[in-house]
């Protein structure tokens, strides 16, 4: 069976949002892997320009995940909006692939 790798991109509020939100992905076993990026944000909120000190995360894991993906992250996040992106991985080393396959596939 062939299966879409994509990464995932979501901004969070600080490093214990993030971490809550990633373990409980990796748990669930619908990620393979999180990273964690500090970042300094601005961005328009409201009718006004806005600054903030971010965490980042990038996730690795299959599209075919992104649903669930998407609604753990509603339970988990403080935002009013956030933002999760998913951008495809167009090529994958075989071991990775194999990977991936084997933490994030569903199962029957």
């Amino acid at each position: 069976m062939k299966y879409n790798f994509v990464e995932l991109i979501l901004t969070c509020e600080d490093q214990e949002e993030a971490q809550k939100i990633a373990d409980s992905l990796l748990t669930q076993k619908l990620v393979a892997c999180v990273e964690f990026i500090e970042i300094k944000s601005r961005f328009r909120w409201k009718e006004q320009i806005e600054n903030g000190d971010e965490i980042k995360l990038i996730m690795t894991t299959i599209a075919d995940n992104y649903d669930k993906i998407e609604a753990e992250v509603k339970k988990l996040h403080s935002y009013e909006t956030f933002v999760l992106q998913q951008i495809p991985i167009t090529r994958l080393n075989n071991e990775a692939a194999e990977w991936l396959m084997e933490i994030t596939s569903p199962r029957d």
